[in-house]
């Protein structure tokens, strides 16, 4: 018996917190540092990565508290989904939202939560804390990857 999955099965306000939680797939790169254009709204994104963030498991080390550390963390929510424009274009929120499917790395997918790794989305190895850094130090850190499809 093949069962729809739940993400193709329900909206995003209708999935559980397991099942929104699952969503995420561990890339990290909405963890990064991104400068927002005042004037334009354009987003340029860093490979910065928030102080929290293992850069090598690409998860929140304090997942639960993170906001007390980290007080402009987004806690994304269905709503937010539609409204923030910096979501990766791999966004497993993302692509539910917009009626398409996830990728085959997903680790709910895949099975394998190292698959969104072995296939070069998410964020391992490629970024650099934002502990001791200055904001106006952030520019020599553009980058396009985490904007793009791998």
């Amino acid at each position: 018996m093949n069962a729809t999955p739940f993400w193709k099965a329900k909206t995003l306000d209708q999935m559980t917190t397991a099942e929104w939680e699952s969503l995420c797939d561990g890339c990290g790169r909405c963890c990064l540092n991104k400068l927002e254009d005042w004037d334009t709204g354009e987003i340029a994104w860093t490979n910065i990565a928030c102080t929290l963030l293992d850069g090598y498991s690409c998860r929140c080390t304090d997942y639960e508290n993170r906001q007390a550390t980290v007080p402009d963390c987004i806690s994304l929510t269905p709503a937010q989904v539609d409204t923030i424009t910096w979501l990766p274009p791999t966004c497993g929120y993302r692509l539910v939202r917009e009626g398409a499917d996830l990728y085959w790395w997903h680790p709910l997918v895949s099975g394998d939560p190292e698959t969104v790794h072995e296939a070069g989305v998410s964020v391992r190895n490629r970024t650099v804390s934002e502990d001791n850094m200055k904001v106006e130090d952030f520019e020599d850190y553009l980058v396009d990857w985490p904007g793009e499809q791998p």
